[in-house]
C-alpha cells in the first residue's frame, strides 16, 4: 500500500480477488511511524530522541483526531430492518452521518432522526395504589425490557402532516392523508414520509418507527479510524499534516522545549490540515461550473 510493489499483471488479473485496488492512494500508519523517524529525530534535527513507542501513539491520535473532520472514516452497512424495529449500533461506530431505506427502484430515500421519543430506564411496580417498585433479592430495583414510552413508539407511525403518533398507513396513504387546508406552517423537519429513528446512545440500539420494518436500510456513519495495523491508514493528502501533528504533539508535551518551536509546529499544523482539507474536498471545476450554470437559470 502506497508503494507500487506489484506488476501491472499482478493488480490487474484477477482484480476481483485483488485486496489492494486502490491502495496506492494511502500510506499505513507504519509508514507513517517510520518515515517520522527518518525524518525528525536524530541528531541535529528538531527532535532529538524519542521512544518509537511515544510516535505510535501520537500517530494514532492524529489519525483519529483527523477521521472527524480532515479526513473522514465513512463507513456503511446494509441492514433489512427485522421486526423488533432495533438493531446494534456499529462496533467502531462514532456518529451517524446519513440513514436512508431503499425503494424498489434502488434510490435511496433519507431517513430523519425524532426528538419526540426516548427510551428512558423502566422500573418494574407492583400495579397496586402507590406503584410500589420492585426490588430483586439484593434489594436492587428491578428493571423492565423495554419501556413503555419506546413499545409505544414502535407500535404507531408518526404522520408529518398531521403532525402527531397515528396508528400505521401505507406511503400512499400517508401522502393523501389530511392533504386538503392542512399543509399551511407544516414543519418541513417532519414533513416527509420516509420514517424516523431514534439512537439510544447509553445502550448502543437504534429503533426504528414501524413503517420501516423490513426495508432494506444503509447506516452510514463515521468511525475514528483506527483499529488493525491494516486498517489504519491516511491519505497522501493529508500526509504532511500527520507528521505535523506528531512534532507539534512531541514538542508540546516536553518540559523543555522552546515556545517559539511549539508555536511554529502549531501554525504549520494548522497551515497543513487546512491544505489537506481542501485537497480532499475533492472538488472539481467541472463539477462547479455545472453548479453555477444552475443558478443563472431563469425563473418565470
Amino acid at each position: 500500500m502506497g508503494l507500487l510493489d506489484q506488476t501491472q499483471e499482478q493488480y490487474y488479473t484477477p482484480w476481483l480477488n485483488n485486496d489492494d485496488l486502490g491502495g496506492y492512494q494511502f500510506v499505513t500508519i507504519k509508514d507513517v511511524i517510520n518515515n517520522f523517524m527518518v525524518a525528525y529525530v536524530g541528531e541535529d534535527k528538531i527532535i532529538s530522541k524519542i521512544k518509537r513507542t511515544d510516535v505510535a501513539f501520537y500517530a494514532q491520535r492524529a489519525i483519529a483526531e483527523f477521521s472527524f473532520d480532515t479526513l473522514p472514516s465513512d463507513k456503511a452497512i446494509e441492514i433489512e430492518v427485522p421486526a423488533n424495529l432495533s438493531f446494534p449500533l456499529p462496533q467502531d461506530y462514532v456518529n451517524y452521518v446519513k440513514f436512508s431505506w431503499t425503494d424498489q427502484q434502488g434510490f435511496q430515500r433519507i431517513i430523519y432522526p425524532t426528538r419526540d421519543t426516548s427510551n428512558p430506564t423502566a422500573y418494574n411496580q407492583d400495579g397496586g395504589v402507590n406503584a410500589e417498585y420492585l426490588f430483586d433479592s439484593d434489594g436492587n430495583v428491578t428493571l423492565a425490557d423495554q419501556s413503555v414510552t419506546l413499545t409505544r413508539f414502535n407500535s404507531n407511525y408518526y404522520d408529518p402532516v398531521a403532525a402527531e403518533y397515528t396508528p400505521n398507513y401505507s406511503v400512499d396513504e400517508l401522502i393523501n392523508l389530511y392533504r386538503y387546508g392542512r399543509r399551511y406552517g407544516l414543519n418541513p423537519e417532519t414533513a416527509q414520509a420516509n420514517g424516523v429513528f431514534y439512537i439510544d446512545q447509553l445502550k448502543g440500539i437504534i429503533h426504528f418507527s414501524s413503517d420501516m420494518v423490513n426495508r432494506i436500510v444503509t447506516c452510514a456513519y463515521i468511525s475514528d479510524g483506527l483499529g488493525t495495523d491494516a486498517e489504519m491508514v491516511v491519505h497522501k493528502f493529508a500526509e504532511d499534516a500527520i507528521y505535523k501533528y506528531i512534532a507539534h504533539a512531541v514538542l508540546a508535551t516536553r518540559a523543555n522545549t522552546q515556545e517559539y518551536l511549539v508555536q511554529r509546529f502549531k501554525k504549520e499544523m494548522v497551515a497543513a490540515k487546512r491544505n489537506a482539507k481542501l485537497r480532499l474536498s475533492n472538488m472539481k471545476l467541472s463539477e462547479m461550473a455545472q453548479v453555477m450554470r444552475n443558478q443563472s437559470k431563469w425563473i418565470k
